[in-house]
């Protein structure tokens, strides 16, 4: 919080006078001793309430695929670029069983 002068409404500077250190402003105003003026400042935290998911609604499409740990025949699947822009996408696949995530290079 910063101190304005009450005479021109300036923002007062700390400074030394005669050994105290004091609030001065360029219109020779200056308070009478630094320690004497009281800066309060208060802080407002807000605190949101999380929601805790336990498991995740997966929202992908779904396809057949046969997944390599649990050999459960359904997956949902996304794609994303790994590579530079003129390469094709990666496509992974999630099982909905057992939740293995692996790649489709196919």
């Amino acid at each position: 919080m910063a101190m304005f002068c009450p005479k021109c409404g300036s923002l007062l500077k700390p400074k030394t006078e005669k050994k105290k250190k004091v609030l001065a402003c360029s219109c020779g105003y200056s308070t009478k001793d630094l320690e004497a003026a009281e800066i309060k400042e208060k802080i407002i935290k807000e605190e949101k309430e999380l929601d805790v998911v336990e498991e995740s609604n997966d929202v992908l499409p779904e396809t057949d695929a046969k997944c390599p740990e649990c050999g459960f025949e359904k997956a949902y699947y996304w794609t994303q670029q790994m590579r530079a822009g003129d390469e094709p996408e990666t496509r992974f696949l999630k099982c909905k069983k057992c939740k293995h995530v692996w790649r489709d290079y196919g």
